[in-house]
Formats: C-alpha cells, sequence, structure tokens
C-alpha cells in the first residue's frame, strides 16, 4: 500500500515537472513578459519533439537571416496542408508578432498550442490549425522597455519597424522584404480557409480589451460577404460576449471621440487582411487595446482564438461551401472593381463602452488637450458605418503581356503561384494598352516608396514586337483577381501604384532644338492634320502660343521620333 501511494505521488511530481517545463514566459511572469525569439523558436521545437501531432518547419528567409517558420498540428497528426485539404478539414492560419511590439498573440497561441500538445485543449478532428510563431523576425530581435510609449506592458517587446526598418502590414503586394516573399509561399503552401493576424491597437481609450477588424464584407463579395455578415462575425461577437469580453468593431476613430460612431476599416491588399482576401479566404485583425493589463488582452487574443476553432468546427462545410461559390463567381466575373466608396447613407447600430472624454489644460503647452475621465465610464448605441459602393470597374482581359525585364513583377506573381507561360520564340501581337495621362504621386516616402495615387489612363491599341521568353498570364485561373488589382494602373495597390514601373514615366530620348527645327518643320508640311492641331492648340493657349520650346515639343510627340515607351504601361492586354 505504501509503495503505491509512492507510485502515484511519483507520478503526479512527473506530471507537474512535465507542464512546468512547457510553461512560458508570460505564465512564469505572471502576464508581465513575453519571451525572446530564440526562446520563442526553442518552445516550439519542445512541443514538436513532445508530440506527433505537432511539426514546425522552416519556409522561407526573412530579412533578419533567420528562417520564417511555420508549425502545423491536427489531432490526427497529419502535417501536410495538401493532406488537409483533400480530407476536407477547416484550416486556420494564424499570422502572430509582425509587430513584435504588439506580443499578445505570440504569447496566446504559444499557451493554445502547448495546452493542444498536452491535451488541456481538444479541438475537433474536422480542424487543422497552422501558426507563424513570429513574422517580423528582425522586429523582435531589437528589443526594448521604450518602444510603444502608451501601451500597458509587457516589460520589454520588440520593434514594429522590420530588419529593413519596414512595416510588414504594409508589404504584402509590393513585397520589399525576404520576409513578405516568403509569407506569400506559405500562405499558398497552407491556403487557409481562415486567416487571422493578431495586433494591439492604439487611439481612443474604451472599456473594450478586444476590437476585431474583419474581411470588409462588400469587398470580400459574393456569399462569402453575406456569410461574414451574417454568420461568422456575429458568432464572435456573441461569442466573447459569453467569455467576458464585450468586443467592438475595430475602433476606426482617429482625430475624434468614438461615440459619435466611425466606418468600418477598409483593407487593402497592402494589408495582411486585404492580402488574403484576393485569395477568397476569411480574413481576420484581432486588436486588443494597448491600455488594457497585458494578461488581460493575452486572455482576450487566446479566447477569440478558441471562438474561431468552434465556429471552423461546427461551420466547416459552409465554409468551403461558399468560398467554392466566390471561386466559381469569379471566374465567370467579366469585370472587377478597383475601388470602393464608404456609403455615409447606410449603418449599423453597436453597443459602444467608452469613458466620457473632456478637455483640460496641458501641463506641457498651457492649451487645451484630449483626456479620458475612466470614472466616468458609458454605455450608448453608436452608429457603425460598414457598407462601401464598389467602383471604377475595369474589364478583366482574357491575358496580360509582361516583357521580361519587368522581373521584379515577374518574380512576385511567381511567389503567389500565379500560372505563366513563357514565349518560345519573338513574335508581333496585337495588344491594348494603356498611355499614363495623369496621376499624383505623395510628397515624402512612404514604406521606401512615393506611391501614386489618382491614376488616369487611356486605353490604346497597336501590334507590340514581343521577345522569345516574355510571359503571358492568362487568366482564367484562381489568381484572376490578385491579377487584375496588382496589374491594371489604376488599382489602389497596383505595382503601377507602388513604383514598379516608374521608369516609363520619364524620357530617355530627346532631341537637339536647332537640328529639330529644320526637321520637324520638314514634317509638319507632310501632316496637316498635325499643323491644325497645332494651330488649334495655339489658339486656345496664349502661354503655349508663346513658347517656341512647346511647340517643339508638341511636333515632337506627335512624329515618329518620339519613343513609344514613354507613359505607356508595359504590361499589354489580350482581348
Amino acid at each position: 500500500m505504501r509503495f503505491h501511494l509512492i507510485s502515484i505521488l511519483l507520478l503526479v511530481w512527473a506530471v507537474q515537472l512535465s507542464a512546468q517545463k512547457t510553461k512560458t514566459l508570460f505564465e512564469q511572469s505572471n502576464g508581465t513578459q513575453t519571451p525572446s525569439y530564440a526562446q520563442i523558436i526553442q518552445f516550439y521545437q519542445q512541443l514538436d519533439q513532445q508530440s506527433t501531432r505537432l511539426k514546425m518547419q522552416a519556409m522561407g528567409p526573412t530579412d533578419a537571416g533567420y528562417p520564417l517558420h511555420l508549425v502545423l498540428f491536427t489531432n490526427d497528426g497529419s502535417t501536410d496542408p495538401a493532406t488537409w485539404r483533400k480530407s476536407g478539414k477547416a484550416i486556420i492560419l494564424v499570422n502572430n508578432g509582425i509587430h513584435p511590439g504588439e506580443p499578445d498573440g505570440i504569447d496566446a497561441s504559444m499557451i493554445l498550442v502547448r495546452d493542444l500538445v498536452e491535451g488541456r485543449l481538444l479541438i475537433p478532428d474536422e480542424v487543422a490549425l497552422a501558426f507563424i510563431p513570429v513574422y517580423n523576425i528582425g522586429g523582435c530581435l531589437r528589443r526594448s522597455q521604450h518602444y510603444r510609449v502608451d501601451q500597458n506592458g509587457p516589460d520589454e517587446f520588440g520593434s514594429r519597424g522590420s530588419a529593413q526598418n519596414l512595416d510588414l502590414n504594409r508589404d504584402f503586394i509590393k513585397a520589399d522584404s525576404r520576409d513578405a516573399r516568403s509569407f506569400a509561399q506559405l500562405f499558398h503552401f497552407v491556403k487557409p480557409d481562415i486567416f487571422i493576424d493578431n495586433h494591439v491597437s492604439n487611439g481612443a481609450d474604451y472599456q473594450h480589451v478586444m476590437t476585431l477588424i474583419s474581411s470588409q464584407h462588400n469587398k470580400l463579395g459574393g456569399a462569402m460577404g453575406q456569410f461574414m455578415y451574417q454568420r461568422f462575425r456575429p458568432f464572435l461577437f456573441q461569442y466573447m460576449a459569453e467569455q467576458g469580453y464585450d468586443m467592438v468593431p475595430y475602433v476606426n476613430a482617429f482625430g475624434e471621440t468614438p461615440e459619435t460612431g466611425w466606418p468600418e476599416f477598409l483593407e487593402g491588399p497592402r494589408y495582411s487582411s486585404g492580402y488574403a482576401t484576393l485569395w477568397n479566404c476569411f480574413a481576420f485583425v484581432p486588436e486588443t487595446h494597448m491600455l488594457k493589463p497585458y494578461a488581460q488582452r493575452v486572455d482576450a487574443t487566446l479566447q477569440l482564438m478558441k471562438g474561431f476553432i468552434r465556429f471552423a468546427a461546427t461551420n466547416r462545410t459552409e465554409i468551403h461551401k461558399t468560398r467554392q461559390a466566390n471561386w466559381q463567381a469569379q471566374a465567370k466575373q467579366t469585370s472587377f472593381p478597383l475601388h470602393w466608396t464608404l456609403n455615409r447613407n447606410a449603418h449599423d447600430t453597436i453597443t459602444f463602452k467608452g469613458y466620457t472624454a473632456g478637455k483640460k489644460i496641458s501641463m506641457i503647452s498651457g492649451l487645451p488637450r484630449l483626456y479620458y475621465d475612466r470614472s466616468k465610464p458609458f454605455t450608448q448605441s453608436v452608429k457603425f458605418f460598414n457598407q462601401y459602393t464598389p467602383g471604377n470597374y475595369v474589364d478583366v482581359p482574357r491575358a496580360y503581356l509582361i516583357p521580361q525585364g519587368w522581373w521584379r513583377v515577374i518574380e512576385r506573381l511567381q511567389d503567389n503561384q500565379v500560372q505563366m507561360q513563357q514565349l518560345k520564340r519573338d513574335t508581333v501581337i496585337f495588344v491594348d494598352y494603356h498611355r499614363i495621362i495623369d496621376y499624383k504621386t505623395t510628397s515624402r516616402p512612404y514604406e521606401s516608396h512615393y506611391p501614386h495615387s489618382e491614376v488616369q489612363v487611356e486605353r490604346k491599341q497597336d501590334s507590340v514586337r514581343c521577345l522569345r521568353g516574355d510571359w503571358l498570364v492568362f487568366t482564367n485561373q484562381p489568381a484572376r483577381r490578385f491579377l487584375v488589382e496588382t496589374l491594371e494602373p489604376q488599382g489602389d495597390d497596383s505595382y503601377f501604384a507602388w513604383n514598379f514601373f516608374d521608369a516609363i514615366l520619364t524620357q530617355k530620348e530627346g532631341f537637339s532644338s536647332y537640328v529639330f527645327e529644320d526637321t520637324g518643320f520638314d514634317y509638319l508640311r507632310t501632316q496637316p492634320a498635325l499643323q491644325a492641331q497645332l494651330d488649334k492648340k495655339r489658339k486656345s493657349d496664349s502661354l503655349f502660343a508663346k513658347s517656341a520650346s512647346q511647340q517643339l515639343e508638341f511636333i515632337y510627340k506627335n512624329s515618329p521620333w518620339y519613343e513609344p515607351d514613354h507613359l505607356r504601361y508595359p504590361v499589354f492586354r489580350i482581348r
């Protein structure tokens, strides 16, 4: 009997010791600390060794010199996403640490995965989970107590800037970082049904611990958009309320207090959730509030991820069905919108729990400043403007033709598994093409670029000489929407908007005025229609009429000597 009792005590001690070995730093510190990059990877390596149901693998390089890791978990031990898809599992991909100063998801995911491995938490066999332990490794390696000065914990954490000092949540289309290019390959390897990118929010003060960005349902579109609006989002808000967290949509109110209402955040494909939307993936950005205690924020993130798992398990069939419906509809869609405008005449009403805002005299400037009085909480209904109207539609060509010289764009298409084929011989092809008429450019750099906006084009037709090795990209493929939004120059996050084609905006050839005066005059005598255009412009534009150089430039740009590549967008359209 005594021997039996000792055996039981030893077993209990062994279980406790095992649990202690896999206790996270967050738990060991009573919710005040978050681990370093090395500690995070070591933790998952230990779980990998501990369980046959979990696998961690390197997926590609990052700018920090370390590989981007992916952690895969299922109950049945299958760790191949291709097998997951064949068996009909609902696949969830969780991204953590894109902003390492917002480590809530890092710690919540470590707890979640540990509990799965050790049997403290069970998930249905119909669900497969994939985690990126830390996405922005470069930022995670630069730890400090001083980043995010307004945030309430943890004690020390990483920087928002990557190894190139980029904000990686603006890099999913332009892909200036190795991180983003590896992510694209990882995303298409996993092919998730649901994508979650864990964050921490700043901005106004309020009572809510958790807020949520969802794929904007109008932009998501089709059966998925309706399912998101009517089923998916409502479930998450109800579920979180049952866990003790009254969640609201991301408080997108800057410059004014939230009780006046706010518009739903519209994520472009530069952002992770907007990028996922292009691939008919339900995407979410949980945003805990920076002023809440760190332990509370991590728990809210953990509970929300459990909510995603529960919804995926019980609605797996409908998730797959609506995604398939969107793919099928887009395959037949002959035009896509490139811009969405907020509809201020439509809104939902939500319950917002805030703090009374006021003004008091600043002790620094002596001028009025905003503050929130936490001794005066309130609950009220506010307007949530969540309807967007699509516009600026563009028709979908049968194919795009991209000269091989624009290899930076080609490589990014390849990263996204776009199906392409190279021409096997030199040839001449009749195409539609865009000539850039006007555009606006930011006066200050934004994420290593000077993006273009308000792009105006005119469509023309011509025969172009193509070389062996140029790329033909047919649009009858899953990347159909991605191709339109990135290759059409008027797209808000197109490759043109991100400066990939800026070389066409400057002339490479010119003329010497004293020589071209005679050449231009001889040419003008043979072109009565051009002479009429010149006369008309002189009459309508007095400055032009007084400028010899402008008139000579006018003749040159309407002559055979003017270079055809200037302002001609080099992604050609084939009907």
